[in-house]
């Protein structure tokens, strides 16, 4: 998993709960690379599990919730350091059809090695979408968190549910409606 994701979430956590917790969240993970992440390391997604989890176990909010803030707070980040990515579209429904064919090509240019998610259209209309979510590490609701922050981006809004296609969360899929 690439660094910026680490050091972005490490952020998160300092400005919403203390350098503190960021702190005790990094002792208690015992993690390979001592807490210690450059943006443009790359690391094992297995330490983001057990700073998540610790994160959960001393906020008593659950990860799926912590990811949902955690999107939003990256997304914010996205329109930064990319603008001119984001600016390529005038359209939520079409910049999230496009995740695949378009945004995650342009992300594999500045990371290479990055391992993204896989999002598959299975249905689009002017203001619908239906798209499949896979993932081994099962991250639909950071997914689900930039959805969110795509209709507020382009300041509308939408209605989006998930239905899980595999228990664990690796699949899942995206019924999007704009309001």
């Amino acid at each position: 998993m690439k660094g910026i994701v680490f050091t972005e979430f490490l952020d998160l956590v300092e400005d919403k709960f203390g350098l503190e917790m960021v702190d005790t969240i990094i002792e208690q993970s015992k993690l390979e690379s001592g807490g210690s992440y450059t943006s443009i390391g790359t690391y094992k997604f297995a330490e983001m599990l057990s700073l998540l989890s610790n994160l959960s176990n001393n906020t008593g909010l659950s990860i799926d919730n912590l990811l949902l803030v955690y999107a939003e707070h990256f997304f914010s980040v996205l329109e930064k350091s990319y603008p001119g990515l984001l600016n390529t579209y005038k359209d939520p429904i079409e910049m999230l059809s496009s995740i695949e064919n378009h945004i995650h090509i342009e992300v594999r240019k500045i990371y290479p090695d990055a391992e993204l998610p896989t999002f598959i259209v299975e249905e689009k209309t002017e203001n619908s979408l239906t798209m499949v979510y896979k993932s081994s590490r099962a991250m639909h609701h950071f997914g689900l968190g930039l959805m969110n922050k795509t209709f507020e981006h382009f300041n509308s809004t939408a209605t989006i549910l998930l239905e899980k296609i595999k228990e664990d969360g690796t699949e899942v899929r995206f019924f999007i409606k704009k309001n």
